[in-house]
């Protein structure tokens, strides 16, 4: 037993009472020599034995508090990964949807999909936490979109569900710092998705990146997806300065929140 134990025994007046069990009253007896040579011990280490419990209590909190952020983050990139696998499962599988020229970039996003799904379900079981099942989604959104019919709006909801993804990713990084090893796998998986993003907006006719908070393009229905990212202001500077609003903006992607993003998704699941 150690002396944080021993301490806090010291403390329970169970120890002189009756109601301490027997195998209770013959432990304690066992130790109580042992505990009349801690309670000599001089006032200033028994004090700092008190603050280093204390102290251990905070950070076991502040690491259960941590975990929780770390796993919430997580869940939520889960969701947006299963949406997008689903998606692109469903659209690969929809006969004559994606045209043949096509077919090759969508088969490859995919399996990326998938591989993101798969390594954020085992990292949030290694972490202890049940991964979220996959929901149930509409693409329709409730009858808004037929993307499963029209190839153009198929590349509609693929460049939205993309260019959230980008954003959602970086507005979780502080929430996954507190383990180094997820935050560098969150950042591969970033980047990764921006390079799909760009991609499917260049099979769309657009830029590869987003300049003031123009999806280009883009039905007003998926104007949650770039709110914000009219921003000019980066810690203090004014990136218009040397070129222009719409460059200074696309210079820098803007974070989506997690309510932000739950709220995006949330238009699709059932």
């Amino acid at each position: 037993m150690n002396i944080l134990r021993l301490l806090d025994k010291l403390s329970n007046d169970k120890f002189f009472t009756k109601e301490a069990s027997r195998l209770e009253t013959i432990t304690d007896i066992s130790l109580f020599g042992k505990k009349a040579a801690i309670a000599a011990v001089p006032l200033g280490l028994g004090s700092l034995m008190a603050t280093t419990k204390a102290e251990t209590t905070k950070m076991n909190v502040t690491g259960a508090a941590l975990k929780s952020t770390l796993t919430d983050a997580l869940q939520l990139a889960l969701v947006l990964e299963y949406l997008e696998n689903e998606y692109y499962s469903i659209g690969l599988s929809t006969p004559a949807l994606i045209p043949n020229a096509d077919r090759a970039v969508f088969m490859q996003i995919s399996k990326h999909e998938s591989a993101h799904v798969n390594f954020l379900k085992s990292t949030l079981t290694s972490l202890g936490t049940t991964p979220g099942a996959k929901p149930t989604f509409d693409f329709t959104a409730s009858g808004n979109f037929s993307p499963f019919t029209d190839y153009s709006q198929f590349l509609v909801l693929a460049q939205a569900f993309e260019d959230t993804g980008v954003r959602a990713y970086k507005g979780q990084a502080g929430n996954v710092m507190s383990n180094k090893v997820v935050l560098q796998a969150a950042l591969q998986i970033h980047s990764v998705e921006a390079r799909h993003a760009s991609q499917v907006r260049r099979m769309r006719a657009n830029k590869g990146w987003i300049e003031l908070a123009n999806g280009g393009n883009m039905p007003s229905a998926t104007n949650p997806v770039y709110a914000g990212e009219d921003n000019i202001n980066q810690a203090g500077y004014n990136t218009s300065t040397l070129f222009g609003a719409a460059a200074g903006s696309a210079a820098y992607d803007e974070i989506l929140s997690g309510s932000d993003a739950q709220t995006i998704a949330s238009l699709f699941i059932v």
